[in-house]
């Protein structure tokens, strides 16, 4: 049988399985892993090698695709998935001192004073994305904005849809070097020749933000204008909006402890941030080459944390007990480093059929011919298609970390050019999926149905892609 037949066959095979179990919303970890030791026993089979550089063969044909997987999980642990796992520990300590939730509160208590309805729209919004950086998941920070703001904003006068849809979408697109989704596509850039060396932090201040902050503005003015547009169309009236008699009063938790206490327990959470931007900054107009990285700047926030805990419980021992929940949180992290794993894992069956060599050739007529907006288009639609169907944007990202740089160099183009609108489109698109779970929880909290929230959150989610895909190539082809 011809060797390219075989090679075409099993790919698309492969990836139609990957996508069916996105689409499914299964756990798409082993079927990564399955597939990609099926690719690599395929193209062992066609004769060719493993698409690892320096791989060492273990003598078996049967334990090789083992050898990969093990090698993946070393290279990973050194690098990417050891951040992912101090950034989880981090987060979860934040938690565990309640430090996560004076920032919560610190933030959010003040909106209660704004009085004008469609001005805390993109007030809310961003500041949504703002806490993002605290919590990042988007449906725990759902939740917790549905019990502390949602009360206040329908007091207020604000409608229970736009309420709704402006707390589903507040986890987007907010640059940080603490997301896990930046902190693996910066690993993966780092392996291209023009950004040797590169770290999450360079990513994330030099490209991500320079398409992400504007995005983010033009979204809040857009969803100002779309609420207020189909707020008139549903007829909801200010007198309907203010019937309040089915509204509970609201109630932002009170935190006990003074002003100190408040000031550094809501900085604490965002403490490693600070401290990345202080030195990049330092950077930046010094030209000193100071270097800090995320897992540094976490480590010097934890112990900054511990330092403040014992001075707050009085030196008590429950203090050091409490760290457990460090190494707890780094646990809790482990699925995220197994996700990039197996994506890597199938990406190097992928690559050891020959598929990427392929798509190389393939793609060389495009370059230079005005259209090297088409790869990263084609991703961005294709992006769009399985988290709309799936509901989650960061599982997609993940998968297709790794084939960032190879598709990059075989479209001839910068792979920023591809990773900013990949990373940025799930993020978006996942408040447009009426089974993403934020939108159910939201839909469930305002007891509409989930196409109802959809309504109102699709047309400033997809005017931010639209208005994200157009600046990143304007910026980075």
């Amino acid at each position: 049988m011809d060797s390219n037949i075989v090679m075409y066959a099993s790919a698309i095979i492969a990836v139609s399985i990957v996508i069916y179990m996105l689409i499914k919303k299964m756990d798409i970890k082993i079927t990564l892993f399955l597939m990609g030791i099926i690719l690599i026993l395929i193209s062992m089979g066609m004769g060719k090698e493993i698409a690892i550089k320096g791989f060492v063969s273990t003598g078996s044909f049967w334990l090789d695709p083992l050898e990969v997987i093990v090698a993946q999980f070393k290279q990973t642990f050194g690098a990417a998935g050891f951040i992912v796992l101090i950034l989880g520990g981090y987060t979860a300590y934040m938690s565990s001192i309640g430090a996560n939730e004076v920032t919560v509160n610190a933030l959010t208590k003040p909106i209660a004073k704004i009085k004008s309805v469609y001005i805390l729209v993109p007030i809310v919004f961003l500041l949504g994305n703002a806490l993002s950086l605290v919590i990042p998941s988007a449906s725990n920070l759902a939740i917790i904005l549905l019990a502390t703001l949602y009360p206040i904003l329908r007091k207020a006068g604000m409608t229970a849809l736009t309420a709704g849809a402006v707390i589903a979408t507040s986890a987007t697109i907010v640059p940080t070097p603490l997301g896990s989704d930046n902190v693996a596509i910066a690993e993966e850039l780092a392996k291209h020749a023009m950004f040797e060396g590169m770290n999450v932090t360079n990513y994330v201040f030099n490209y991500h933000a320079l398409v992400s902050i504007p995005t983010l503005v033009f979204i809040a003015v857009v969803h100002y204008f779309w609420q207020k547009r189909m707020d008139k169309k549903d007829k909801l009236n200010t007198k309907a909006a203010n019937e309040t008699e089915n509204i509970d009063a609201p109630t932002v938790a009170e935190i006990s402890g003074g002003k100190l206490f408040k000031t550094v327990y809501a900085i604490l959470p965002i403490f490693p941030i600070i401290l990345l931007l202080g030195v990049y900054a330092v950077q930046m107009t010094t030209g000193e080459s100071i270097s800090i990285s995320v897992e540094v700047a976490t480590l010097v926030s934890l112990i900054l944390a511990i330092v403040c805990e014992l001075i707050r419980h009085k030196g008590n021992k429950s203090v050091l007990e409490k760290t457990e929940a460090f190494f707890k949180g780094m646990g809790g992290a482990i699925p995220i480093v197994a996700l990039l794993v197996a994506a890597s894992v199938f990406v190097t069956g992928l690559k050891s059929i020959g598929l990427v060599d392929e798509l190389q050739t393939s793609m060389q007529h495009i370059q230079g011919n005005g259209l090297d907006f088409i790869l990263p288009l084609i991703l961005v639609a294709l992006t769009a298609l399985i988290v709309i169907l799936s509901g989650s944007g960061t599982a997609l990202i993940f998968a297709m970390v790794p084939l960032i740089v190879p598709l990059a160099v075989a479209a001839g183009i910068s792979p920023i050019a591809i990773s900013v609108p990949l990373g940025l489109s799930g993020n978006l698109f996942r408040a447009v999926s009426p089974v993403a779970a934020v939108i159910l929880i939201v839909a469930g909290t305002v007891k509409v149905d989930p196409i109802a929230i959809v309504r109102r959150t699709s047309v400033p989610m997809i005017a931010g892609v639209i208005f994200m895909f157009v600046l990143s190539m304007i910026v980075f082809l």
